[in-house]
């Protein structure tokens, strides 16, 4: 049995699949904000739980915003602030007594649609994630990337390539810099953009209901996001070429994202032709928490 936790901003949730790959078990928690230790507690819940319904242990997979520092052993780069510096594999290892695997969750998004989702039979997958945060994993040859900074796939914290006049310097960041492409595609740099523009404060959902409706301003502000991600993609493709591309997030829900964007991008991409795929995810939501139960077996 093979367990999978994506710890998200707002919720937690954990996934049983058996042998076979077929989920058994799905739980969900609200993710205790700011609070290390109830966090913990979250997680070692929703295990034990799993276990006595199921009536059996299973290995353990987590995916994490943020990473595992390969100097300390600790979380760095998470968006949720209060896991940085904690050693979160370590801690749940002795509250759980059995070895944890843990990555990324953009990689563990990567690796479940590199697996059996919409990146399965493509050699080279990049897996973007378009939510509260902006993160990336790839996969190369159904595994994945891991490089000695434990870093790799991290798109979200380059600046935002190409930059207009009127973008720079960008937005603060959480990371401590300006202008990170995080700052621009996330569903909350979304908002804040259309309220810079506008003066409404709308979610990045509404945003789009407004543009769907016809809202010339709403509209605006979207058609203003699809050419930020176009060239943040440009930047990936230049870099590593992969042979598909699939969007997951909040914001991958967003059908008209997958003609807008590689109508856009080759004007910033150094070939005579593009023909990468841009796909939304075949686990949609589920992509994360499936890719951490198969941290055991890739």
């Amino acid at each position: 049995m093979r367990f999978g936790i994506d710890l998200g901003g707002t919720k937690i949730e954990l996934i049983a699949l058996d042998g076979s790959g077929l989920e058994v078990f799905r739980e969900r928690m609200a993710t205790p904000q700011g609070d290390y230790a109830a966090t913990l507690d979250v997680m070692v819940q929703l295990v034990q739980r799993a276990e006595a319904t199921l009536g059996t242990c299973g290995t353990l997979g987590i995916g994490t915003p943020g990473a595992v520092s390969k100097l300390t052993g600790s979380i760095k780069n998470a968006n949720s602030i209060c896991l940085n510096g904690r050693p979160l594999r370590e801690d749940l290892e002795v509250l759980l007594k059995r070895p944890v695997r843990m990555a990324n969750d953009a990689d563990c998004f990567a690796l479940s649609e590199a697996s059996d989702g919409a990146g399965k039979g493509y050699g080279t997958v990049f897996g973007v994630i378009l939510g509260t945060g902006v993160g990336g994993g790839i996969v190369v040859g159904g595994r994945l990337l891991q490089g000695p900074n434990a870093i790799a796939g991290e798109w979200g914290h380059n600046p935002l390539p190409w930059m207009r006049s009127e973008e720079s310097p960008g937005p603060p960041c959480y990371c401590g810099k300006r202008g990170c492409i995080e700052t621009f595609l996330s569903g909350p740099g979304l908002a804040l953009d259309h309220q810079a523009k506008t003066g409404w404060l709308l979610k990045a959902p509404t945003i789009l209901e407004s543009a769907a409706k016809g809202d010339q301003a709403a509209e605006a502000t979207f058609q203003c996001y699809e050419d930020r991600l176009a060239r943040a993609l440009a930047h990936v493709i230049n870099l590593i070429d992969p042979d598909v591309i699939v969007l997951g997030g909040g914001l991958s829900h967003c059908d008209r994202l997958y003609e807008a964007i590689p109508a856009l991008w080759g004007r910033y991409i150094f070939s005579d032709q593009v023909i990468t795929p841009l796909l939304p995810p075949v686990h949609g939501d589920s992509s994360g928490v499936r890719g951490a139960a198969w941290l055991w077996g890739s």
